[in-house]
């Protein structure tokens, strides 16, 4: 297939800079199919629709008396069609994103995943049945056929749902239901990715709003604080109905499968014990004061402020360079950082910039954030990126990097074993963070420079640690409250307001409105739970990152095994040789003392 890459070239209008950030990419999404009318799509469809009623046909009340090789051939048959089924749900996807208020392509989706759906009812006998299976048979195949035993880690999962599977006729019946519930996350999506702003005689995007909270002028940052909070507050009732809706199916679910809390279900999926992510969230709460509170009270006095409100939380300092940064810049700094650490992992992520790979571009309907998509093993992953040219979006583009050489790594596992648990999933990306900075600290030229990375690196971790914490906390409240009955928006502004200032400190004052901004973070709707995932990944990363700024012997090829791993190992397993173990609780207490230690450099700076 010839490839055709595409880029623009985008400045930074939106934001109310000049300077151009150069050529942005643009996806050349070719390597899944040429368009929605591809013979290959339509020849994929039609091979998924036969397969997963042959499939059903050939296995359904049948895995018990399969010998090794029949039950390996099965579980190759179910890794293929999965890896057909998403290669065209990534397709459909993807180019939703690109323009989520397109009709067309929300309609092409939909219709996809109908389509899918359907075809794919048929196979929920095989986790069903799965289960049903006795331990010693399994244990048997398992010995007699290393092939098959390489897929042990997928069962153990699947089985660990065993005690929440509710009868055949029932879960076909939740499995075709599931596209109602992903109508609500595109109405969300839809809805967000549609709103307008005015802000000093702009109209912008949710992006270009957003933006503006880091802008150099107090009065600028204000003004998109309270439009924010104007659009949020007029949009109120439907996301007030999306949260709701999400949260009392997710109950009606959790409650017919007799799972004990909201967080059953995404520690499960993420194959990481409630103690340790309880150990965790402890360990970031009693931290509150001597990180996020103990900084912002720094960044009140860099400020001259005698209170802080929640528009100067992600101001730039007095001293910081705001210059924009153009994407060639960008690209250097990053894989000069990638490089630095080892060449193998400039190699990895070379070709996502040379080959349409990344989406970096800010344009009208577009999905805001960042995200790295694996797609399917035999193809490769795609990264989208809002780039405005800012130093976060630096480090955005290297955290989102880190996620696509992560996915490119652990595509040798097959479809089955490549997916990482969320915990785990952040490891690379946070360490691409990490690298960068680094390289970024060493490169700085005087003291000034170094406090202003500093300070922006502590902000990072902040937003990545104590503010995640909190949104898990925020979400364990919304769940916890809706199980007792409708919530009005007020009694959701009222969750939201609990946590801040615990979270944030004393040094800030809440302007009224800030009590919405719970409505646009898309990971309460699209992945209940997900957030303490960037809490977990960072202070594995800060552990990581000390074992190898030791000199530990053999860093590198360890790092990348862990990597290659992808799903096949529990973090215990994949943790054991740094000499880590995360249900340790002092294992949290090592990586926030290194987030303490950055604060303690800066306020020694003070003196």
């Amino acid at each position: 297939m010839t490839r055709f890459l595409s880029s623009i070239t985008f400045d930074t209008a939106e934001s109310g800079a000049s300077m151009s950030l150069g050529t942005l990419p643009v996806w050349d999404l070719s390597d899944l199919y040429a368009g929605e009318d591809a013979p290959e799509l339509t020849r994929d469809l039609a091979w998924l629709e036969g397969e997963c009623a042959q499939f059903a046909a050939d296995y359904e009340g049948k895995l018990d008396g399969l010998d090794a090789p029949g039950f390996l051939a099965c579980v190759l048959r179910n890794e293929k069609i999965s890896s057909v089924a998403g290669r065209i749900m990534s397709y459909a996807g993807l180019r939703y994103y690109q323009m989520t208020t397109d009709a067309d392509r929300a309609k092409f989706m939909s219709d996809q995943q109908e389509q899918i759906t359907n075809f794919t009812t048929p196979l929920v006998f095989f986790t069903l049945e799965l289960n049903r299976l006795d331990d010693d048979f399994l244990t048997g195949l398992f010995a007699k056929n290393t092939d098959l035993a390489r897929y042990k880690p997928v069962f153990d999962r699947i089985r660990a749902m065993k005690p929440y599977q509710l009868s055949d006729e029932l879960e076909k019946f939740l499995h075709d239901l599931g596209v109602v519930g992903d109508a609500w996350e595109r109405l969300f999506d839809e809805t967000i990715a549609g709103l307008e702003f005015e802000v000093l005689g702009e109209t912008l995007s949710i992006e270009g709003t957003l933006n503006l909270l880091t802008d150099p002028v107090r009065a600028t940052r204000e003004a998109a604080s309270h439009e924010l909070a104007r659009v949020f507050q007029a949009n109120i009732k439907t996301f007030a109905r999306v949260h709701n809706t999400q949260a009392k199916e997710k109950e009606i679910l959790d409650r017919w499968r007799g799972m004990p809390t909201a967080q059953t279900g995404r520690h499960l999926s993420n194959d990481v014990e409630p103690e340790v992510v309880e150990a965790l969230r402890s360990a970031v709460v009693a931290a509150y004061p001597k990180l996020s509170h103990r900084y912002y009270e720094l960044k009140r006095k860099w400020l001259g402020l005698d209170r802080m409100q929640v528009w100067d939380r992600n101001a730039p300092l007095p001293m910081e360079d705001t210059k924009v940064v153009d994407w060639p810049t960008a690209r250097a700094t990053v894989m000069d950082a990638y490089n630095a650490f080892d060449p193998r992992m400039g190699e990895i992520a070379a070709p996502f910039f040379d080959k349409g790979w990344i989406d970096a571009a800010v344009v009208p309907g577009k999905a805001p954030g960042a995200f790295a998509h694996p797609t399917v093993t035999d193809v490769h992953p795609y990264v989208m990126l809002n780039y405005l040219g800012k130093p976060r979006d630096v480090m955005t583009l290297a955290h989102e990097l880190g996620h696509g050489v992560h996915q490119v790594l652990a595509a040798d596992q097959g479809e089955m074993l490549s997916s990482t648990p969320l915990t785990l999933a952040e490891t690379a990306s946070v360490f691409g963070e990490m690298l960068t900075f680094r390289t970024m600290l060493d490169r700085a030229e005087t003291p000034a420079q170094r406090k202003v990375l500093l300070a922006g690196k502590v902000e990072d971790m902040i937003n990545t640690v104590v503010r995640q914490i909190a949104f898990y906390d925020f979400e364990c409240k919304l769940h916890e409250a809706r199980r007792a009955g409708e919530l009005t928006p007020d009694d959701i502004n009222a969750l939201w307001m609990s946590i801040q200032g615990e979270s944030l400190g004393p040094a800030f004052d809440f302007m009224d409105g800030y009590e919405t901004f719970w409505a646009y973070i898309p990971h309460f709707i699209h992945s209940p739970f997900y957030v303490y995932a960037y809490a977990f990944g960072d202070g594995l990363v800060n552990a990581l990152y000390s074992v190898y700024a030791g000199g530990d012997a053999g860093f590198e090829d360890k790092y990348f095994e862990m990597l290659k791993a992808g799903g096949s190992k529990h973090h215990k397993e994949l943790l054991a040789p740094f000499g880590l173990d995360a249900s340790d609780p002092k294992f949290w207490d090592l990586g926030l003392s290194m987030i303490s230690g950055f604060i303690d450099e800066l306020e020694a700076m003070e003196g």
